[in-house]
């Protein structure tokens, strides 16, 4: 088992917090650090955030968040053997040609460090302010992933669809191991069967204990019916039941998540603090090195 820190960013904005963030993790064996994304935030909004019962994003306008690629950026350039992953990216936000040479560029500099986490968005009004159409964000997700795979894969590359369309093209550094692993989040069916269909991993962050069977059934599911080998798809999730707080026994939580397949556990960063110094080394002396995958 592995394990994660998730809200990296938003909880370590500033570059000296972020530093300490990154070392101390990498120090007591954490397998990587987690950011999320938003490019705006709307003064007001209507959409229903998904992963709270208020259905509003904790904090507020004035909360930083820094862009997660250029703050795992200067994280990576700290460490030398933690991984990040975004947790997630809005991909149907983004011009794949530009986030695929970005995104390259920071797993060749970092030594192959580097996974993409995915997500179609839920905030309509971060759609509208930034010009791009709500409707059809999935089928957009999709034509960009397999674009920017496209341009991992080799020079003069091509790929024609309804959203991107490029012919005799070439994106370099390409990343370090030929691609970077796409993880999708969310944990709705459509995600499940997204990631079945072509994701290297499935992030069903907030699902409750009661719901990630079914999730990652029809994960696997997908994969079958696509052709692919359901249990190459790394499964990252939250594990209710485990708490970083000492005196908790994480066995019966861990173990349950083992069962069912999961490869990656994640914690909220909140859950350690203040005393990172204290609280992440005895984490990993008494959970990361007993569950070390």
């Amino acid at each position: 088992m592995k394990f994660a820190l998730m809200f990296a960013n938003p909880t370590f904005p500033d570059a000296k917090g972020a530093g300490r963030l990154g070392r101390l993790a990498e120090a007591a064996g954490f397998d990587s650090l987690i950011t999320v994304e938003h490019v705006i935030w709307p003064s007001s909004y209507t959409s229903r955030y998904p992963y709270a019962p208020s259905g509003k994003v904790p904090g507020n306008p004035s909360t930083p968040l820094p862009d997660p690629l250029i703050w795992m950026a200067w994280v990576a350039a700290l460490t030398s053997t933690l991984r990040f992953m975004t947790g997630v990216v809005i991909l149907p936000q983004r011009n794949p040609l530009v986030l695929a040479k970005e995104v390259a560029t920071l797993d060749y500099m970092s030594g192959g460090r580097i996974e993409l986490g995915i997500g179609v968005g839920w905030l309509k009004e971060e759609f509208e302010a930034l010009g791009v159409p709500f409707e059809r964000r999935g089928k957009r997700a999709d034509e960009h992933v397999a674009a920017m795979r496209a341009l991992w894969a080799g020079d003069d590359a091509s790929f024609q669809g309804e959203f991107v369309n490029f012919t005799g093209v070439s994106s370099n550094p390409k990343p370090v191991r030929g691609g970077v692993p796409i993880v999708v989040g969310g944990h709705s069916e459509a995600a499940a069967q997204r990631a079945g269909r072509l994701g290297d991993g499935f992030f069903p962050l907030s699902a409750g204990q009661g719901e990630i069977g079914p999730l990652i059934e029809m994960m696997r599911r997908a994969a079958d019916a696509a052709g692919r080998d359901a249990g190459a798809i790394e499964i990252t999730t939250s594990c209710p039941g485990l708490s970083p707080k000492a005196g908790s026994d994480p066995r019966p939580a861990i173990e349950e998540r083992i069962a069912m397949g999961v490869g990656r556990i994640i914690v909220p960063v909140s859950g350690f603090l203040p005393d990172l110094e204290e609280t992440l080394p005895r984490f990993g002396e008494k959970v990361i090195r007993q569950f070390a995958a």
